[in-house]
C-alpha cells in the first residue's frame, strides 16, 4: 500500500469510526456501566469483528451473502435480535436500578466474567452487523490491488480501521467514565439506561424492517 493509498484509507476510516452508530451507542452504555475498562474491551471486541469482515470479504463469502436472499436476511435479523436484545437488557437495569458492579474489589472470577462478557457484546455486536458487511465489499476494493494477495491487503486496511477505532473508542470510554459519578445516581442512571435501551432498540427494530 502507497502513501496515498494509506492516507486515502486512513481517511476513510477515521470518518466513519467517528459516525455515531451501534458501536457509539454500545461503548458509551458500556462505560456508563462499568468504567473504562468496560468500554476499552467491549471496544477490542467491537475492533476484532473487523479482521472478520475483511476476511469474509477478501473471500468472496460476502458476496455470496449478499446475492442470497435467505442467507443475508438471517444474517440481518441476527443482528437486530442482538440489539433487541442489548436494548432490553438496558430498560431492565432502568426498572429494577443497578449497582455498581466495580465497587470494592473483583475477585479474579468476577474479572474475568466481566472482561469475557464486555468482549463478546462488542464483538457480536459488530460480526453481525450487515451493514459492516455491505461496507467492506464496497470499502476495501478501493485499496485492493489486483496484481497483490487480497487477504493480506483486506487485512491490513482492517488492521488501520483498527487502530483508528481503538484509539477513538477508548478516549470516548474515558471521557464517559469522567461522568461515571455524575451517571451512577439512581434517578440520572435510570434516564441513561432507558436512553441508550430506547436507543438500541430502535437501531434493532430498524435495522429488522430495513429492506
Amino acid at each position: 500500500m502507497d502513501l496515498q493509498t494509506f492516507a486515502t484509507c486512513l481517511i476513510a476510516v477515521t470518518l466513519l469510526t467517528l459516525s455515531p452508530g451501534v458501536d457509539t451507542m454500545l461503548i458509551i452504555r458500556n462505560s456508563a456501566r462499568g468504567g473504562w475498562l468496560d468500554g476499552a474491551t467491549s471496544s477490542l471486541g467491537i475492533c476484532s469483528g473487523l479482521f472478520i469482515h475483511a476476511t469474509v470479504s477478501a473471500l468472496g463469502i460476502s458476496i455470496i451473502l449478499l446475492q442470497t436472499a435467505w442467507a443475508f436476511n438471517a444474517l440481518k435479523f441476527a443482528g437486530a435480535a442482538y440489539l433487541i436484545w442489548l436494548g432490553l437488557c438496558s430498560w431492565k437495569r432502568a426498572v429494577r436500578g443497578r449497582q455498581n458492579i466495580f465497587a470494592g474489589k473483583l475477585s479474579s472470577e468476577q474479572d474475568i466474567f466481566l472482561f469475557s462478557r464486555s468482549l463478546r457484546e462488542g464483538f457480536l455486536s459488530n460480526v453481525l452487523n450487515p451493514k459492516t458487511v455491505i461496507f467492506y465489499m464496497a470499502f476495501l476494493p478501493q485499496f485492493i490491488n489486483p496484481a497483490e494477495p487480497a487477504l493480506f491487503q483486506s487485512l491490513m486496511v482492517a488492521g488501520i480501521h483498527f487502530s483508528v477505532a481503538m484509539v477513538y473508542q477508548c478516549l470516548l470510554a474515558a471521557m464517559v467514565n469522567k461522568a461515571r459519578t455524575w451517571l451512577q445516581r439512581p434517578t440520572v442512571n435510570r434516564v441513561f439506561d432507558t436512553f441508550t435501551g430506547s436507543i438500541l432498540l430502535f437501531i434493532g427494530l430498524r435495522l429488522a424492517t430495513d429492506k
